[in-house]
């Protein structure tokens, strides 16, 4: 489990600016399979699962840590996948929360 996983999101104020290039990439090294945009401003990653259920399932979860984390990402929900992207509106690009969700989504399907 990722120390990431372990921290909670904390509000971003307006004028916050976005992580630098370098902290990006070595949140990124602490996730399990995200990727970064080409305008690196988003991370994303896809979950396979066997069924509708399990999908259905894993985006319920992911609901409830999103929603006790206040932070809440993009979904592309289909029938066996579901696309999870990540990215702060406030900064315009990504911030520690975006890596933190990013993280405790990795625990949750380990």
């Amino acid at each position: 489990m990722s120390d990431l996983s372990r921290k909670r999101c904390e509000p971003c104020a307006p004028g916050t600016p976005a992580l630098s290039s370098d902290r990006v990439r070595e949140l990124l090294k602490q996730l399990e399979a995200w990727e970064l945009s080409s305008d690196a401003k988003r991370i994303s990653r896809r979950f396979g699962f066997k069924n509708f259920h399990e999908t259905m399932a894993f985006v319920n979860a992911l609901a409830w840590v999103a929603h006790r984390e206040d932070h809440h990402p993009d979904l592309e929900v289909s029938y066996k996948t579901c696309v999870v992207h990540f990215w702060t509106h406030t900064v315009n690009g990504l911030s520690e929360n975006d890596f933190i969700c990013a993280a405790k989504l990795d625990a949750l399907v380990a």
